[in-house]
């Protein structure tokens, strides 16, 4: 990342402001000295890809200014950059979020801020290419542990610099590290902070407080607030830190820091009280910005006295004044929100006695409650979840017993689920169900609810049997203490109808969705949310048996449904039912339907993207996408179903990795793409990974894994080996005999390809016989005209004219074409084929579960 040599030494008395400036914090105007440590950072910076910013190893304590360092940095060389961003990296997902955050300041506009993953991963690209902009700075203020973030750093042409107070950065990183003041400077900055005091007592008073800048600041600020002299501010020291120290010592800030802090929060409490109660409040949050709204909500849910200052404009004004004049908080005005430096916290918690700390945690819970949306479907909602997210964890909300408290954390892992973010939402899901269960036992209905949350996650994340066995045993519980008819209970019907698909249990699924749509009605009526997402899943069992009229008809009622219920065809919601609307279209034949379809929801998709009401990878645009894809290739658009394929497949591996079942069903559907292409070789071996990643995850019968086994033999006959698509077509179809039944649209997909197989093999009269009675039983099953029968009569026509039946055979191919040409039109590419007498293949694309 070196500075280019046409851009010159910086010089930091230029002029210029950045394109992009985000997050960077108020500059320090009393920031005193450092000018050897700044000439020290901007040359390892203009040289390495990282540079960290640690305390010195002698020290190891947070305060020595890092941080202001940082800040300095930023404010000073501005000119000399295009993008400056300031991302608070203590906590991994708020980091990702920071990061994601900068995706619209780019001009990245296939991304939002919403699905946070593919944000980053396209944050990190722009900057690794330096476009649109090649000078940036980005500063992870306050990291941890290297391996938790150094996946959001990328490397470029620009500059990327960490504070920590973890050395272990210096194995990772060039680093510099930052000692405490020396005396010069303690003297030089209490001189700028206290313009009245001697150079004997600056002398003394940075002595007393080890030179450390965190301490120095919050003494200058309690004696130039104060007009308190250095004598009775040194005597004080003397008693507080006695005090603090003896109470609770802590290895980790010693005894100047703990004992200025002491000093000033002792000012706040004698001349402001009420301020001291909101700080304290304040301690028991994240250490991210507190919107100034939520804290005002306690005026409706509080006692007195603190309930009396958050409802009274003046007296809270007063407070937030006071707490900003003594260095204890940091106040954005035009954001509305106040901050605590975490130390600070630390401390100020520290100090309270258990019993205390516990009413002050609680009063906390209670206002994160009161702030609750309580709407975590609402896609409007998010914004507000993500801040208030912020602060569940800090807060130890899931330690509350209080309903209203418990309710804002089920509505806290329903938006993560919601909103794709399911690792983070399985952690946060399994921390609350291990207090709760601690707390309440494992048949206290709110535990039961939040096992269903964790089984809703593990299904999310492609742990098939692990949902499978939680949520079987959840519901058994549930129906007996909460009763069939309770929404949790039905919520969880639903869910576990989902176990069954994926377990290949088709038609007990099925059974299981039919009886549970028909309770959804009769709970909730038919204008319902949860009725509407009982009758998709219905929809999905049909197609999946391969009764697809009843799934279209399904399809087509739940949008037109939805449309009613919520109002605009742009509705995520309505969107939702239309891919599904397409799905069936597909399924049922009718394949240019299908595809206007798809091609009209996926404009409307990427419309609700741009406008950031949905990720850019939430999991109903990539499962829209992949939808539009197939859909391309049945209607005979090759070439753009192959580069759709390759989109979603990657961002599938990006957003749930390689092994999770919708990457693994992406797959199949490149592949399918790439052999009509004519890239066998990368066909058959993209499916063959795919294969046996489905073995994995869904077991070796299932009829997906066998589905997939289909599309192998294919691409393999087509390289040139009959023999060994023969075997696995023979063993793939009496497998799915076994699952899904011999009339299943699955199994006689196989058969067709296993009598063209056994076409090439020379064993002619054994592909008649099979190609025939598969025939027949496609014509059952799918109807005289579906594009699958017309293949497989065309195919029969082959052999019997191979057979010397000629009549037969010229009879079938006449009816089949014209068939094939009132259902696809006379340019579709199987109809061109058939034209040319050249054989055609069935492939298996598999659908959602």
């Amino acid at each position: 990342m070196a500075v280019s040599e046409s851009a010159g030494t910086p010089h930091p008395s230029r002029r210029g402001v950045p394109a992009v400036w985000g997050n960077v914090p108020q500059r320090n105007k009393y920031f005193t000295g450092r000018e050897d440590l700044l000439a020290e950072l901007r040359r390892r910076i203009a040289t390495e890809e990282i540079t960290a910013l640690l305390p010195h190893a002698l020290q190891g304590m947070g305060g020595v200014g890092k941080t202001q360092l940082a800040i300095e940095y930023a404010y000073r060389y501005r000119s000399d950059y295009d993008v400056v961003w300031w991302i608070s990296a203590d906590q991994d997902a708020l980091a990702r979020s920071a990061l994601a955050a900068l995706a619209p300041r780019l001009g990245l506009t296939g991304v939002t801020l919403g699905r946070i993953e593919d944000a980053v991963a396209a944050v990190l690209d722009a900057l690794r290419r330096g476009e649109p902009f090649e000078r940036w700075l980005l500063i992870f203020d306050n990291a941890d542990q290297p391996e938790a973030i150094r996946d959001l750093m990328p490397h470029g042409p620009g500059h990327v610099l960490v504070t920590s107070r973890n050395h272990r950065w210096t194995d990772v990183a060039d680093t510099v590290e930052v000692n405490v003041f020396p005396r010069a400077e303690s003297l030089a900055f209490l001189d700028r902070r206290v313009p009245s005091i001697t150079a004997s007592d600056a002398g003394r008073l940075a002595d007393e407080l080890g030179d450390l800048p965190l301490a120095l600041e919050q003494a200058g600020a309690l004696l130039t607030e104060t007009a308190m002299s250095a004598n009775i501010y040194l005597d004080l020291l003397e008693q507080e830190a006695g005090k603090i120290l003896g109470e609770n010592p802590s290895s980790d800030y010693p005894l100047p820091v703990a004992a200025a802090w002491s000093l000033s929060v002792a000012r706040i409490r004698e001349e402001t009280p009420h301020a001291m109660d909101l700080l304290r409040r304040c301690a028991f949050f994240g250490p991210e910005p507190i919107p100034m709204e939520l804290l005002n909500r306690g005026q409706y849910v509080l006692g007195p006295p603190l309930r009396d200052t958050l409802g009274d404009p003046l007296l809270m004004s007063r407070a937030i004044r006071a707490l900003g004049r003594y260095a204890l908080a940091r106040i954005d005005n035009l954001h509305r929100t106040l901050q605590v430096h975490r130390i600070i916290q630390r401390l100020i918690r520290e100090e309270l006695a258990y019993e205390e700390r516990s009413e002050i945690r609680h009063e906390v819970h209670l206002l994160l409650a009161a702030a609750d949306p309580n709407d975590p479907d609402n896609f409007d909602r998010w914004s507000a979840y993500a801040d208030l997210l912020a602060h569940a964890g800090p807060s130890a909300v899931v330690e509350s017993q209080e309903p209203q408290v418990r309710r804002f954390v089920r509505n806290i892992a329903r938006y993560l689920y919601v909103a794709g973010e399911y690792v983070y939402a399985r952690s946060f899901v399994e921390g609350a169900l291990e207090r709760w269960t601690a707390n309440s036992g494992e048949d206290h209905p709110d535990v039961l609810i939040m096992r269903r949350h964790r089984g809703a996650v593990l299904w999310a994340l492609g742990d098939y049997q692990a949902a499978y066995n939680l949520n079987r045993r959840t519901l058994e519980q549930m129906r007996e203490i909460l009763g069939e008819d309770n929404e949790e209970t039905l919520i969880l019907f639903n869910t576990h109808g989902a176990d069954l698909r994926a377990r290949g249990e088709f038609a007990d699924a099925c059974a299981l969705d039919e009886w549970s749509l028909e309770r959804h009605r009769q709970v909730f009526g038919d204008q319902h949310p949860r009725t509407f997402m009982a009758t998709i899943n219905l929809a999905l069992d049909y197609r999946n048996l391969g009764d697809y009229r009843k799934a279209f008809q399904l399809e087509e009622q739940s949008y037109h449904d939805r449309l009613d219920f919520y109002g605009r065809d742009d509705d995520p919601q309505v969107l939702l039912a239309l891919d599904n609307l397409g799905d069936a279209l597909r399924h049922a034949g009718d394949y240019a339907a299908s595809r206007e379809v798809e091609e009209r929801t996926y404009r409307d998709y990427q419309e609700v993207v741009r406008q950031q009401r949905l990720p850019h990878d939430h999991p109903w645009v990539l499962q829209q996408a992949r939808s539009l894809s197939i859909a391309r290739i049945k209607a005979g658009a090759f070439a753009e179903a192959l580069e759709l394929a390759k989109q979603v497949y990657e961002r599938h591996q990006r957003a749930n990795g390689v092994d999770h079942p919708d990457t693994v069903g992406a797959a199949v559907n490149l592949g399918n793409a790439q052999r009509l292409v004519g890239e066998l070789e990368e066909a058959a071996a993209l499916i063959d990974d795919a294969v046996q990643r489905y073995r994995k995850v869904l077991g070796d019968d299932h009829p997906y894994t066998r589905g997939a086994f289909v599309n192998l033999a294919v691409v393999r006959r087509q390289l040139g080996d009959a023999v060994g698509a023969r075997v696995i077509l023979s063993e793939t179809l009496a497998s799915l005999e076994r699952s899904v039944g011999r009339d299943h649209d699955y199994a006689l997909t196989c058969a067709a390809n296993l009598a063209t197989a056994l076409a090439d093999l020379g064993e002619i009269e054994k592909a008649r016989e099979l190609g025939e009675d598969t025939l027949q039983r496609f014509r059952a099953t799918l109807g005289e005209e579906h594009p699958d029968t017309l293949a497989c009569a065309a195919n029969l026509a082959h052999d019997l004219r191979a057979l010397g039946h000629e009549q037969n055979a010229a009879e079938l191919t006449t009816d089949t074409l014209a068939r094939y040409r009132r259902t696809l039109g006379e340019d579709h590419p199987d109809v061109l084929a058939v034209t040319q007498g050249q054989r055609l293949d069935l492939d298996f694309e598999p659908p959602p579960l």
